[in-house]
């Protein structure tokens, strides 16, 4: 399906596409699919990025978006740049009057909007997070209440008007993966909601070539408060450490946060580990180990990793080749106990600066 063009169709619906790659649109895209009638909308075209090789075997893989048009029979077109003239016309020839966007992984631009309304779920509170891994850097930084926003796409990333959010309160251990699947399904609920309110409003407007953004002014929408705005950066494997200085809120939130991927790297005993899951544990953290008061990255009698103040317990890690399992489980398999160290090294390129 790498060459199909959209088809706009027979329908009286109001005609749409939908824009994404990453699993963080397949529910919204299959609930909009799921009520599409009721809504008064069709799909009439799904973009994605194009296959990309992963796995040991590397492997040529569709994205989760372009797997899920394919199950369901939707007209795909694959593109590493979706702004090139040729991948602008197929789209465009669609009829497609509203975009939703989600986990795209592409700037969409303005030729390609022209005309066209464009609306975005993002994976945090709008203007925190603005970037490529909101979801991720809410749990790094342990904040309370996590949530999503449905905005309008425009020139700068994650800046346009916020119509809808959804909110709900983070939970103690809860990894970056685990947050994604309830986000995910959370913000199907608002983009729905917003969806249905431009309906309305697109069919109350007088035919023009600009019906459809009018429609969108028209539901409203708040403008965001600049001096609010923290970014998200995308993460890579020079991400993944931790640095058992820190607090024990930090070093759990960072561990977490990093969680499935890229993960937290450590050692101990020599023996590679990667950390997935740890939560403060509930007492201070200067209780001696044996004789002698430890220091961040002992391991203690009771099990706990000491950190700059504080403890943590390591809930879920992961030897190379070997399952998940607690802390506890792997000492005890390797004749490992209290006074070994955990150690996790920051890549001197962080530690200088440069990154």
């Amino acid at each position: 399906m790498k060459g199909a063009e959209c088809g706009a169709g027979d329908s009286s619906a109001i005609p749409i596409a939908l824009l994404g790659s990453g699993a963080f649109a397949v529910n919204s895209f299959e609930l909009l699919r799921q009520r599409s009638d009721e809504l008064g909308v069709r799909i009439v075209c799904v973009v994605s990025q194009p296959d990309r090789k992963a796995g040991r075997g590397q492997e040529s893989q569709p994205t989760p978006v372009s797997s899920w048009a394919i199950a369901h029979g939707l007209e795909l077109v694959r593109r590493a740049d979706v702004n090139d003239a040729e991948a602008v016309e197929v789209i465009r020839r669609s009829g497609a009057a509203l975009f939703v966007v989600i986990a795209f992984g592409q700037k969409i631009s303005s030729e390609l909007l022209r005309d066209i309304a464009a609306i975005n779920l993002h994976g945090s509170l709008l203007p925190a997070w603005r970037g490529a891994a909101p979801i991720q850097r809410s749990v790094m930084a342990g904040d309370p209440v996590v949530g999503v926003s449905v905005i309008g796409v425009g020139e700068r990333m994650d800046a346009g008007l916020v119509f809808a959010t959804g909110q709900t309160a983070s939970i103690p251990a809860e990894t970056a993966g685990e947050l994604h699947d309830r986000l995910a399904h959370l913000g199907a609920t608002a983009l729905l909601e917003t969806i249905a309110k431009w309906v309305k409003a697109f069919r109350g407007e007088s035919p023009s070539i600009q019906r459809a953004q009018r429609a969108l002014d028209a539901i409203g929408g708040t403008a965001q408060d600049e001096s609010l705005v923290t970014r998200a950066k995308k993460l890579s494997r020079m991400d993944a450490w931790v640095d058992f200085t820190r607090g024990a809120d930090e070093v759990s939130a960072r561990i977490n946060g990093l969680s499935p991927w890229p993960g937290v790297d450590a050692v101990i005993g020599g023996v590679p580990i990667r950390l997935l899951r740890a939560r403060v544990a509930a007492r201070d953290a200067t209780v001696p180990t044996g004789a002698q008061t430890a220091k961040p990255g002992d391991i203690q009698l009771d099990g706990f990793v000491a950190c700059g103040s504080g403890a943590i317990e390591l809930l879920e890690v992961q030897a190379p080749g070997s399952r998940v399992i607690a802390l506890a489980a792997f000492l005890n398999g390797r004749r490992l106990g209290a006074g070994a160290r955990i150690e996790s090294t920051i890549p001197n390129s962080i530690v200088q600066g440069k990154s």
